[in-house]
């Protein structure tokens, strides 16, 4: 089997027996066994090899969702990934299996809305404390380690503000002090960042995105290195969290292209980023401007970036802002990304949370442009009519 990222997403999981290329869509809730002894063998199998696609019961997995475990454990160089019904689910996974009542746990800041929700509000019933630290000043993170802090949450790059952090100093200051450690990796994907490489505990991908790459399919995947895979596989029976094996099937047949789009992705993106840098009253929230803290970081990690950016637009005048976001053509509005299409988003509070760290002044206003597969021209042609509008 090829070593090569771009050949292996080509070639694996070929179905010889059914004569397909992408393995076939089996979906079970009873798995069906010759004799007792047959279900009595399977089951000593999965004791002695948990990861071997050893399955008694449809709740474990068929062998459609089997294959799509073993390419994304290729992909994350981890030791086992586990799937989801949504990228959330991954996230819920990571913290269920790890925290407990009396642990505290410590979030970047800038998180997906739905994670600070469920660490700052929900676990906070169950007697979980969640203190978040600044992504640019990681001594919030030092001074708020406690006997208690069990999991260091990481987004990178941060929610709507696109912050780029020192991954391998958190990991340092994680191992020091024997705590796990969790990143949320949608943005990057395993195409351009390996966190179990680096040195983190759990990584998760929102398979709803890139991985699917059609804007049609939900899904996550928790990838994990052996000192927790217990832990997490415990958590992992007891929610009964399945990806189902259509959603498995689509999935692991847009990572066949996810290279060719991310690719693209990119290209479209830093081409746009050029543009608008042109514009002094939009900072660019994406790893473009050289030399600058964000760039450096993603330098230091990354082979590559993604088509998803962030806009902080300068303007007195907000209906404005919201006009030259409705005036763009080419680009849908709506929530989530990673799919073929140029999406636009006017970020609000509702969108960015209660933020401990970021300040904006009256005049700044968040937009986030998840640049797609159109033709760069035109993307660009169109984000420039719209801008005629900003005030």
């Amino acid at each position: 089997m090829t070593s090569n990222f771009k050949t292996f997403l080509k070639h694996t999981a070929k179905d010889f027996h059914n004569q397909s290329v992408n393995p076939p869509v089996v979906r079970a809730s009873t798995i069906i066994f010759k004799s007792m002894q047959d279900i009595r063998k399977t089951q000593s199998k999965f004791r002695k090899n948990p990861i071997g696609g050893y399955f008694d019961y449809g709740r474990q997995g068929t062998s459609t969702t089997y294959i799509l475990q073993k390419i994304l454990t290729k992909l994350e160089e981890s030791y086992h990934v586990f799937l989801t019904p949504t990228g959330f689910g991954a996230i819920f996974l990571a913290i269920f299996s790890l925290v407990r009542p009396g642990d505290e746990i410590i979030v970047a800041d800038p998180s997906y809305k739905p994670t600070r929700r469920l660490t700052q509000d929900f676990l906070k019933d169950f007697n979980i404390k969640t203190i978040f630290y600044n992504p640019s000043d990681l001594n919030t993170l030092r001074k708020n380690i406690s006997k208690n802090t069990k999991l260091i949450f990481v987004e990178n790059p941060g929610s709507n503000t696109f912050d780029f952090q020192d991954l391998s100093k958190i990991i340092q200051i994680a191992k020091k002090h024997k705590i796990y450690t969790a990143i949320d990796n949608t943005w990057g994907t395993p195409y351009f960042l390996k966190p179990i490489k680096l040195g983190f505990d759990m990584s998760i991908v929102s398979a709803t995105k890139y991985y699917s790459g059609h804007s049609d399919v939900m899904g996550g995947s928790l990838a994990v290195n052996k000192r927790v895979f217990r832990k997490v596989q415990l958590a992992d029976n007891v929610t009964g969290l399945r990806l189902g094996p259509d959603d498995a099937y689509l999935i692991t047949r847009g990572l066949r292209t996810l290279d060719i789009r991310l690719d693209k992705h990119q290209d479209n993106a830093k081409k746009v980023a050029a543009f608008l840098s042109k514009y002094k009253n939009i900072k660019l929230l994406y790893p473009y401007k050289k030399n600058s803290q964000n760039f450096n970081m993603w330098k230091k990690y990354y082979t590559g970036s993604s088509g998803l950016m962030g806009l902080k637009i300068k303007s007195k005048n907000i209906k404005s802002v919201t006009k030259f976001v409705n005036s763009l053509k080419l680009f849908g509005y709506g929530y989530s990304w990673g799919g073929f299409e140029s999406l636009a988003l006017h970020q609000s509070n509702l969108e960015i949370g209660k933020r401990k760290y970021l300040k904006l002044d009256k005049d700044e206003h968040l937009v986030r442009l998840h640049i797609g597969l159109e033709d760069p021209k035109d993307i660009i042609n169109d984000i420039k009519q719209a801008l005629k509008y900003l005030k």
